[in-house]
């Protein structure tokens, strides 16, 4: 039950060795922004940096020049530009309000944006010899998100959880629906309940399904005698295992 994250972090470039960081050396659970960025700076990791590359740069213009899309604005104006945007209804306590069915999309999400290419989470978990498993998640977020936007990566429970006790799970994909279902703590805690790998994560995924069926997600469990099982929705999934007995890296295909 050690938890260490970094949410929103500029400039450093290494955000799961600063959620480490996190762990060992403070008694919060996670740290955000700027005070996240010096925090890992004064800790010895390199930065201020930019991180920007020249690929990340050219695909940042060309969305510009395409008015901004697409986006994760709903319910704003101006619906094909780049703002500053205002509200679609009037917001006031007073004046009204926005029909709650444009509010809550519990049939709709973003996900239409979520894919191979849009986003680059690596969720990792670890069992070693003495049986201790530790897992850990880093992303740099969601392509063309709202800056500001903190996704699932840092929330414990959402696209990491681990109890040596039972085991380990680790997910990606459209972070802002998932982190409403925590479906890595719902996986851990299913697997404690009895479930094997596979059955546990498939009701996690089928949690998130039954509420917005056109999300884009996966999970990945792992019990604490090394069995592993995954489970996707919204596109085909693959993740890697090796064990000491192991030559190489194995890779699994999960279908949804």
């Amino acid at each position: 039950m050690e938890v260490g994250a970094v949410a929103a972090m500029r400039f450093v470039k290494d955000g799961i060795r600063a959620a480490r960081l996190v762990m060992q050396h403070t008694e919060h659970t996670l740290l955000a922004g700027e005070k996240a960025s010096a925090f890992a700076i004064a800790m010895g990791l390199p930065g201020p940096a930019n991180l920007s590359s020249a690929e990340s740069m050219d695909k940042w213009t060309k969305w510009r020049e395409n008015g901004c899309q697409p986006n994760f604005w709903k319910n704003v104006v101006p619906v094909d530009g780049c703002g500053p945007y205002q509200p679609k209804c009037n917001m006031g306590p007073s004046e009204g309000e926005c029909p709650a069915s444009n509010l809550m999309g519990v049939t709709e999400s973003g996900s239409s944006y979520v894919g191979l290419h849009s986003h680059d989470t690596i969720s990792m978990a670890v069992i070693d010899k003495m049986g201790h498993v530790a897992v850990g998640t880093s992303t740099n977020g969601a392509t063309f998100k709202i800056p500001g936007r903190v996704g699932d990566g840092p929330i414990a429970g959402s696209s990491a959880y681990a109890d040596e006790e039972v085991g380990a799970c680790g997910a990606t994909g459209d972070g802002d629906i998932m982190m409403r279902f925590l479906p890595c703590y719902q996986t851990v805690e299913s697997m404690r309940q009895g479930m094997g790998p596979e059955l546990a994560a498939k009701d996690a995924i089928s949690r998130i399904a039954r509420k917005f069926p056109d999300f884009v997600g996966a999970v990945v469990a792992i019990n604490k005698n090394g069995e592993h099982a995954g489970a996707c929705h919204g596109w085909t999934f693959k993740y890697s295992v090796r064990s000491p007995e192991m030559e190489d890296v194995k890779v699994f295909t999960v279908l949804p």
